[in-house]
């Protein structure tokens, strides 16, 4: 991982966050213990591991193109998985009972779902993205960036609350049966990324804002994207009323279409990556530190095939995909120079990263020669 001078502090507050939700995390675990057993909690985290390797593998899908560094994942999970659980148990009931106050003709079947557990949870993982942008500033480089940390966070959160819901279920019916079939089915295999649409808005609202700069820009972006996270869990919790009541019309005719518009615009946000790499690395071929061909290399998907598959001719795979990743983070460094953000240290990750591409160059030919 390519550290700017901020990179150092940076690193070494992620791993104290991941100390410490790390112990927030076996908390929540006891308390799942504690309240399954032993053999229900065992067998239900082993069931939550199949739609959380489902959001990851979509998760990793968008982030191929400049991948996070894994501490800032390892947290972002971490985060989801046990302190924004951790807030939504302790906060939640709280939550609920001025919920109550507040709007006393609402049933409680509504206030509960619909309500609280939107309002609690998507704050709860919203906070963790936004500690991302702070900590991790140097690698939160647009929406993106957002949507990945995001994301994770919110896939983290679902893990752990489908332990709790599967859990309840086998309880329930006293063992394997079709009500955990069927919350199984529902929260597994037709909704997996559900946590994951609704928090990414967050990490959007947040991608956008650390473009434009500022501590004001960041905050409101914060702030817009919750309240579309909000706004997007309170319309899949209570969305079923909009249909008479039936689920499979609600995820048939709203839900999958919706499914479908995030994935576009992630799809498209991945071109505009692509563009923009092509584009500031252009600036650098004009100033002699790449060939024309190498930037064509650098800023197509077909291009960086066609560049690993040449270097594992020779046993250099894994220092093309680093010749590539600095290359990348390089045109997102250029990309806040151009914007004018934090021009010292920009300036001096921009020096460190040419010379650590020109050496990393430089060996790659050196065994493509040998």
């Amino acid at each position: 991982m390519v550290r700017s001078p901020r990179g150092g502090t940076g690193t070494a507050a992620t791993v104290l966050l991941i100390i410490g939700s790390s112990l927030a995390l076996l908390l929540v675990a006891w308390f799942l213990w504690w309240q399954l057993g032993t053999a229900a909690f065992l067998l239900c985290g082993i069931l939550a591991l199949i739609p959380l390797g489902i959001c990851l593998l979509g998760l990793h899908w968008v982030d191929r193109w400049e991948p996070e560094p894994r501490s800032a994942l390892v947290f972002a999970f971490l985060w989801g998985a046990g302190i924004s659980v951790g807030i939504t148990l302790l906060a939640g009931p709280y939550v609920g009972d001025a919920l109550s106050v507040l709007l006393p003709g609402l049933a409680p079947e509504f206030t509960g779902p619909v309500l609280e557990a939107p309002l609690v949870e998507e704050t709860a993982k919203g906070l963790g993205v936004l500690i991302l942008v702070f900590v991790r500033r140097s690698h939160f480089d647009g929406p993106v960036d957002g949507i990945v940390y995001a994301g994770t966070v919110a896939a983290g959160f679902a893990f752990t609350e489908n332990i709790l819901y599967f859990g309840s279920a086998l309880l329930s019916s006293g063992g394997f049966g079709v009500e955990l079939g069927f919350v199984f089915v529902l929260r597994g295999l037709f909704s997996p990324f559900a946590h994951v649409l609704f928090t990414a808005a967050i990490g959007l609202g947040l991608g956008l804002a650390v473009r434009r700069g500022g501590t004001l820009r960041i905050l409101a972006g914060f702030l817009l994207g919750l309240a579309a996270a909000i706004l997007g869990h309170m319309f899949w919790n209570g969305g079923t009323a909009l249909v008479s009541g039936s689920f499979l019309v609600f995820y048939f005719v709203l839900q999958v279409p919706l499914f479908a518009l995030a994935v576009t615009g992630v799809v498209l946000l991945r071109r505009a990556e692509q563009r923009l790499t092509r584009a500031r690395l252009g600036e650098y071929a004009a100033a002699g530190w790449f060939t024309p061909q190498e930037v064509l290399m650098l800023s197509t998907r077909a291009g960086r095939h066609q560049a690993l598959a040449w270097a594992g001719r020779f046993g250099a795979r894994s220092t093309m995909r680093t010749f590539i990743q600095k290359a990348t983070r390089l045109a997102l460094i250029r990309q806040q120079i151009a914007a004018g953000r934090d021009l010292p240290a920009n300036c001096a990750a921009e020096q460190t990263l040419l010379q650590d591409l020109t050496r990393t160059r430089g060996l790659m030919l050196a065994r493509a020669g040998g």
